[in-house]
Order: structure tokens, then C-alpha cells, then sequence
């Protein structure tokens, strides 16, 4: 058996910034240099950022990625980590466009591992950028024979798994860009629990952090044994060098050449690790995991933060109305880049009630957010009588007039524009165009109505327990929801109750539930056929709402695509 000292590199990617993604390498192996680590292991695609899309076309993109890798093992040589191993996601070009993992020692690139498995679905389109891999590359290094294998691979049966397995190695490095839903952690960690027992080997999974543009990356890296045991995890969305030590069975002196579908190449370190000359100070235990509003929370101030500062804004305006979807935005987006960086606009009108105003004014000072308030009744007047609007086209004027007075203020100051609507209201088209649906991030687009009250409460509870000031107002969380565009009006007028309409959604929206489905599920014949009318004729919306992050199995946007022109009906066909 061989001790081999692993330190995790749990990092935060920025798509097509090769020369940061490059440094920031660099600066993770120098500290686990110092720690004693011998192998260090990064994310998946981590030279050129994860998911890099329709760039993974360009020849001059793929170009770069080559030879930033070239470049980078040069530059650890030449910093004096050279017998230091890095396992590193990177985009090739060898036979078409590849997703692939090199592991590099000693200024050179020893192995190139393509994987194997391409997901396409969900968010995932791989087969459309590129081609499979059909070797399983295994380094011996330091006496012990260790497979490459990358995200997909570990969630597919066959493949690289059975053939490590045949191959007899004594370790799987599976580098991640899996992307976080609720509960996703627990069904990762089953699945290399069945795969480490599967291929006989331990097994190193390593996730990145952070977000690009809708999707969040969690982390959650971890480590189990040969018999499935977890033996080490890494908290959630926090970045970090995490070490640990594994103790790993010696090479068999296996040569199968051949392992079903796959070839094993065999490839060899040029370097032996460097030797443990002191005990590892803090290895890595097993991280505690967030409870569910917690853990939402975390992937949604990870979400706003990355997308705000990623592209290049250092603050934020939005509409505080003293509702609870505002609420929650607003203090998501406190955590995200602190409060002084959130410019709080109240848009009063002629309908807009009293304690509206005092609760976005409780709102901004708990959060320490500016605010200004401007006065639309003026503006929607001109509207108004100078078009002739009534009815509905008068209570839209006033949330579109609201919407270009955001973007006003974002186009003076630099500021970006927040939407602060939830998932419920997208998915019946309870926005307005233009109007309240203006912005550039949306950050609680893929969260219900129902779970929105849930953070509000779990967050002022946080910040009860820190002994902090609760930021989200209790009369905002209270009171019945109101778009107030015209006299006492409240979204039970136009909506069921939101216990139901989010139970009913979360079949037709994230299960794909059918009308007849929805019916055996006990819905009422009528809401049913309501909601889904709604939801089907509310997609021109949907196409026009900014990007906001993936918390749920089925997010508007990257998940779910439907036609905008479309006659079918679950309820008959019109």
C-alpha cells in the first residue's frame, strides 16, 4: 500500500479567461505545494471555464486551450513544482473537439484522457460540441496505477468505470462541472459509492464553485473508498484547496490492453512524488450539509454574485415595493456584494399603499441599502392620456414606466438591473412585459412563490441566531401579495392559492405531467385547465426574462424549451 497525499482544488472558473484560469492554477498548486500535497486535482474544462458552449466551435479557442496547457506545464516546472502531479480539465482539439483531463508532471503533458460519456440533456448538450473518447488513460505514479475519467463518466453504466475495474487501477480521478440542484449531493454520493465498489478502487471527485450565467456549482468535492465508505468532503460553495491522504493498494502490473468498449492506455509519471516529510495539518473531514433553505440560499447568492461581478458590475438597482419578492432579491443580492452595493428605487403610484413605502424604507436601512424613491404617478398621467389607456393597458403602463425608470437610473450609474420575479409568476405569465420583467439578472426566476416565503423566514432566522438584525421586513413577509396597479388589488384576484398553483407547476412544469396526469393527481378539472393555459401561453414571456440561476430539476430557459409558436393544449386543442 502507498500513502498519497491529494489536495482537492474546489475553484471558481470564469469562461474564456484562459490566462486567469491559467494563474489561478498556478497559485492553487504553489499552496499545496507548501501543504505537501503530491497530486493536485482541478475541475472539469478548468483552463477555459465550464461550460464553454458555442466557443468550443471556434478552432482558435480550442487552439488556445492547447497551448495554454503546454504553456502551464511549462510554468510549474519552472516554479519549482515539477514533481508535483495536476490532474486539469482543458478543452483539445485532437480528432475533433474533446473534452478532456491531462495530467502533468515534470514540464510535460504525461497523459490526455477524452471523455467518454457525453451527457445531452437537461442543460447538457455535449454531443453537440464534442466527440467521445474511447480510452481509459491510467498513470502509474508513485507505485499506484490512477484512472482519469471525467464528470459524465461516473453517472453512465460501462465505460471507463468497467474498464478500470478490468484495468485493476488503484484510484479514479472523476474531475466535475456538475452543475447544483436541491438534493443533487445526496444522489452524486450514492452513485461513486456504487461506482467505487463497482471498479474496486477509491474513487476522488472534484466539483468546481462558483456560477456561470444560469448555472451554480456547488462543490461538494469528496473522496470514497474502495468499499464505497466516505472517507472526506468539502463544504458547499466555498472555494478552496482541500487536502487529504488516501492509502492506496500498489500496482498489480495489470497490461490489459483492452476493457469492453474502451482501450486502456498506460502511461507513465516521470517523477516519483515527492516524499511526506511532515504530517498533514489539517486534512480534510466530512463537511456537515446544508439543510435545504440554507443550501437554496447559498446556490443563490453564489448565482447573483458570480453573474454580477463576472461581468464586470460592482452594483446592483432594483424596485423595492415593500413585497416579499424585492425583499428576498434585495437581501440575496446584500450577501452577494454587500449592501452599500444595492441601490433600492421606490416607485410609488397612485395605488401604491402606505406601508409599502415604510417597508421598503425598513428594508433598505436593515440592509444598509441606498435608497431613493421617484414618484411615477407624473409619468403615468402622460402615458395615460396622451394614449387613452384603461384597464389593463393602464395598470401595465405603470410597471413599464416603472421598468424604464430601472433602466434609466442603470444606464446613468453603471448599476445592473434586478428582476424580482418567482418562478410561480413566470409560469402563468404574471409579468409584465417591459415592465416589471425588465434586467439583467433575475434572481429568484426559478424559485416558487411558496419557497421564496420559506427563505425569507430562514434568512431572518440566520441572522437572528448571528445576532444580527433580521433584514427582511415581518409585514413583508406577512401580508397578502399585491402588484397594487389598481385598488385593493391582490393576486388572489387573478391566482389560486399559491400552496396549490406551485404543486400543480411542479407537475407540469418540472415533471412534464400531462392534463389527465394532473387530474389522477386529485387537481381540480378546471384549475388544471386553467394553469396550464396559463403556463403554455405565457412562453413569448418566458423567452424574454433574463437569465437566472438553476436551483430546481427543470428551470425556465436552458431546461426547458418549448415552442413559442404552438396550438397544443393539454386541455383539448384549440
Amino acid at each position: 500500500m502507498s500513502v498519497v497525499r491529494i489536495a482537492l482544488a474546489q475553484v471558481d472558473l470564469v469562461v474564456g479567461d484562459l490566462d486567469a484560469n491559467c494563474a489561478m492554477v498556478r497559485e492553487r498548486v504553489g499552496q499545496a505545494a507548501e501543504a505537501g500535497a503530491q497530486l493536485v486535482v482541478f475541475p472539469e474544462m478548468t483552463l477555459t471555464g465550464y461550460p464553454p458552449e458555442d466557443l468550443v466551435l471556434r478552432q482558435s479557442f480550442r487552439q488556445a486551450s492547447c497551448a495554454a496547457l503546454t504553456r502551464l506545464a511549462t510554468e510549474l516546472a519552472a516554479a519549482g513544482q515539477g514533481d508535483i502531479a495536476v490532474v486539469v480539465g482543458y478543452l483539445d482539439s485532437e480528432g475533433g473537439p474533446r473534452n478532456a483531463a491531462a495530467f502533468v508532471q515534470d514540464g510535460q503533458v504525461v497523459a490526455r484522457y477524452f471523455k467518454h460519456h457525453l451527457p445531452n440533456y437537461g442543460v447538457f448538450d455535449e454531443s453537440r460540441y464534442f466527440k467521445a473518447g474511447a480510452e481509459l488513460s491510467v498513470v502509474h505514479f508513485g507505485g499506484v496505477d490512477i484512472g482519469l475519467t471525467i464528470c459524465e463518466d461516473v453517472w453512465q453504466d460501462g465505460g471507463p468505470f468497467a474498464a478500470a475495474a478490468a484495468a485493476e487501477v488503484g484510484l479514479l480521478v472523476n474531475i466535475n462541472g456538475s452543475p447544483y440542484e436541491r438534493d443533487k449531493d445526496d444522489v452524486r454520493l450514492s452513485l461513486v459509492r456504487r461506482r467505487a465498489v463497482e471498479a474496486g478502487a477509491a474513487v476522488v471527485y472534484v466539483n468546481q464553485c462558483g456560477a456561470q450565467d444560469e448555472l451554480v456549482f456547488d462543490g461538494d468535492s469528496f473522496a470514497v473508498g474502495a468499499d464505497g465508505q466516505l472517507l472526506a468532503r468539502a463544504p458547499q460553495f466555498v472555494e478552496g484547496l482541500f487536502l487529504l491522504e488516501l492509502e492506496l493498494p500498489a500496482s498489480t502490473g495489470n497490461t490489459v490492453s483492452q476493457a469492453g468498449e474502451l482501450s486502456v492506455g498506460r502511461y507513465r509519471a516521470p517523477k516519483p512524488p515527492r516524499p511526506l516529510s511532515e504530517e498533514l495539518a489539517e486534512p480534510l473531514g466530512i463537511a456537515d450539509r446544508l439543510q435545504d433553505e440554507a443550501e437554496v440560499w447559498g446556490a443563490l447568492v453564489v448565482g447573483t454574485r458570480d453573474y454580477v461581478v463576472k461581468n464586470g458590475f460592482s452594483s446592483v438597482v432594483l424596485g423595492m415595493s415593500g413585497g416579499i419578492d424585492s425583499a428576498v432579491v434585495a437581501a440575496i443580492a446584500a450577501d452577494a456584494i454587500g449592501g452599500a452595493n444595492v441601490h433600492g428605487v421606490a416607485l410609488p403610484s397612485d395605488y401604491s399603499s402606505a406601508h409599502s413605502l415604510a417597508d421598503a424604507a425598513e428594508l433598505a436601512a436593515n440592509l444598509g441599502a441606498p435608497l431613493q424613491t421617484v414618484p411615477i404617478a407624473p409619468m403615468v398621467s402622460a402615458f395615460v392620456e396622451s394614449l387613452k389607456l384603461t384597464g389593463l393597458a393602464e395598470e401595465n403602463v405603470q410597471a413599464r414606466v416603472r421598468g424604464t425608470t430601472l433602466m434609466g437610473l442603470s444606464n446613468q450609474h453603471g448599476h445592473l438591473v434586478l428582476a424580482t420575479g418567482n418562478k410561480s409568476e413566470l409560469s402563468v405569465g404574471y409579468s409584465t412585459i417591459y415592465g416589471d420583467a425588465v434586467g439583467g439578472f433575475a434572481p429568484i426566476k426559478d424559485v416558487p412563490k411558496t419557497l421564496v416565503w420559506k427563505l425569507a423566514r430562514w434568512r431572518n432566522a440566520e441572522a437572528t441566531r448571528r445576532g444580527e438584525t433580521a433584514p427582511i421586513p415581518e409585514n413583508s413577509i406577512t401580508k397578502p401579495p399585491s402588484a397594487e396597479l389598481r385598488p385593493g388589488q391582490l393576486d388572489t384576484d387573478s391566482l389560486p392559492d399559491y400552496e396549490v398553483l406551485d404543486e400543480l407547476l411542479a407537475h407540469y412544469v418540472d415533471g412534464d405531467a400531462g392534463f389527465s396526469d394532473l387530474l389522477a393527481l386529485g387537481f381540480d378539472e378546471e384549475l388544471a385547465a386553467r394553469v396550464t393555459r396559463m403556463t403554455d401561453a405565457a412562453e413569448w414571456k418566458r423567452r424574454q426574462y433574463p437569465p437566472g440561476p438553476k436551483i430546481s430539476l427543470k428551470a425556465f430557459g436552458r431546461d426547458r424549451r418549448l415552442p413559442i409558436t404552438n396550438r397544443w393544449r393539454e386541455h383539448g386543442v384549440s
